[in-house]
This record gives structure tokens, sequence and C-alpha cells, in this order.
């Protein structure tokens, strides 16, 4: 073989490597974002997460988003979508995306975004070792953050007594929450009602109920339809001129009275992390399940003054934001 050309198979052997890293590197991820609600402010969050970490719409990622604004049917037909794209990944906020999205695959990977109870209700086998497809952050902490809003309520509220808990059945993993507001009720020395809502046209015969048993306070517990139907939540509280407490500070943005429980802020801007992982090559058996870590309260004085209520100095004091 004549020099020259050697020296070309050389160069041409050294640079096939090069061109091959270059064709990898180019490679546009595609993902789903899957919700069962209309878009709130921690989508942005989540979608600032992933540009922080690199990954660029237009460049180097496709994002699929699919928000079915409560529609049931229509979230599982964008569960199916998804999977006939073929994405590389989907982020399901939330459990009935997550189930959505776990009865269309088992195979594409998905991290769920403020999921509850996700061991309970199936998606992975444990928290340290999700062992399939899925995992993701949870919502919850624990259960008892509800005996923590009792508390709050009463302290917001010193004349309580009555206490209705607002919650939809058809959320596996609220069920525990009722039963921790009922256990801790006797120590606090309150009563509690349970009031349950899965359709709109409930909730208000639920507030009238609450209004004829003279219900001192309301402790909302969240899930993604409360979570869609925050705006209703807060009117009917308002014309019923009853102090409510929700799990975290979307209600208080659309006028809720004040919410404790995690910061969804947090949790969204996290969740991008493990998008990152498992697009770079990690499986999602090896990612263990996170939980919230950054919890707040959040009081809106301007509610307050519309129900007539004074809230606590030492309360307002402790919030970590207050809407005026």
């Amino acid at each position: 073989m004549k020099r020259r050309g050697f020296i070309s198979l050389l160069g041409g052997a050294a640079v096939w490597p090069l061109i091959a890293r270059a064709q990898q590197a180019r490679k546009v991820a595609r993902i789903g974002y899957l919700s069962i609600r209309s878009p709130i402010s921690v989508d942005d969050a989540f979608f600032q997460g992933l540009h922080e970490l690199g990954w660029i719409e237009g460049q180097n990622i496709v994002i699929e988003r699919r928000f079915s604004a409560g529609n049931v049917d229509r979230l599982k037909d964008f569960a199916a979508e998804l999977v006939q794209l073929n994405v590389d990944l989907v982020a399901a906020v939330a459990s009935q995306a997550t189930h959505a999205i776990k009865d269309a695959t088992a195979s594409i990977p998905v991290v769920f975004v403020n999921a509850g109870d996700p061991v309970g209700q199936g998606f992975v086998k444990s928290l340290a070792h999700p062992g399939g497809n899925i995992t993701g952050l949870s919502f919850d902490a624990t259960p008892d953050i509800t005996a923590k809003q009792v508390q709050l309520l009463i302290e917001a509220v010193p004349r309580t007594s009555r206490v209705a808990v607002l919650w939809n059945p058809t959320s596996p993993f609220l069920r525990t929450y009722w039963n921790v507001a009922q256990a801790s009720a006797p120590a606090l020395r309150v009563s509690v009602q349970s009031l349950e809502f899965q359709h709109l046209d409930q909730l208000e015969s639920a507030f009238e109920a609450m209004t004829r048993e003279r219900t001192d306070g309301v402790i909302v517990l969240s899930d993604s339809f409360a979570t869609f139907h925050r705006a209703r939540l807060a009117e009917l509280a308002a014309r019923h001129r009853l102090p409510v407490i929700y799990g975290h500070r979307q209600y208080v943005e659309a006028g809720g009275l004040m919410s404790y429980g995690p910061s969804l802020t947090d949790v969204f801007r996290r969740a991008p992390s493990y998008v990152d992982k498992i697009l770079k090559g990690t499986k999602p058996a090896e990612l263990p399940v996170q939980q919230p870590t950054n919890f707040e309260l959040v009081i809106n004085l301007k509610t307050a003054k519309a129900l007539g209520l004074v809230v606590p100095p030492t309360l307002v004091a402790r919030a970590d934001e207050v809407i005026e």
C-alpha cells in the first residue's frame, strides 16, 4: 500500500469515532409531559429546571406537553398517544397521570412529579428500590401533615371546635390523610366531619352542609382534582365565610386563606434532575423515590380580611409568605 493511502486510512479511522460521538451528541431527546389539570406556575419550574441542566427546546430536546384539563378519558388518550410517539421518557404530574401512563407502558421510563403514596398506589415496589420503569418525587412526606394542618387552623381561628375535612375518596392515598385528621381530633379538642366530593357539582352541597352544621373551619385534602378546582373552592369558601386551609400555596394564590404543605415549586424544580439522569443512561429502578424536604406556610391576609378574620400576629410571623 502506498504511504499516502495508508495515512489516509489512519486519518479516517481516527475521525470516525469523533463523527459518531458528534452524531450521538446531536441526538434530540423527546419527552412527554402529562397532566390531568391545566398548566400552573409550577410547570414552568420544571421546564426551567431542564433548561438549567442543558436541555434546550429546539436544540437537544422536544417536549410533548399534554394537559387534559380535568378530563380523565382524555388523559388516558394522551398517555396512549405519547407511547405511540415512542418518547424517550414521560414526566407524569401527580397520581392520575402516573396511573394513566403506567397502564399504557411498562417499558418507557416514567418520572412522576408530585404523586401521592407511590408504594401504596403500586407505582414502585419501595421508595428505596423502585424496581421497574417508574420513579420520581412524591407529594407526601407523611400523612401526619394533616394533623399539623388541623393545629394551624385552630391557631388561625381559636374558637374552632368543629372541623370539616373535604376530600376526594377516589384518590387512594387521601384516605390515610383523613384517618390522621380523625385520629388527631381528640388531642386537639375538636370534632371532625368527613365530606367527600368526586364531581364539581358536589362542592356546592358540601359547603351548604358545612354551613348547616355550623362548621368553624375546613381542611381540603389536596389531589389533582382539588387543585384543578382551587378557584371554585376559594369562591365557595368566601361565599360561605368559612376559613379553609389547603395543602399547598397554589390554592392561596387562587384566593384561599392559608396553606401548609410541601413546596410544589421545589418538587417540580428538583424533578428534572431525574429526567437528566435517565436520558443519560441511568435506569429508573436505580433512582430511589425522593420525598419533599421543603415545607411552607402561606397566608392570604386579603382573604382573611374579607372573612372578617384577624389572623394572630404570632402565626403571621411564622409564615413563609404573606399575601396582602
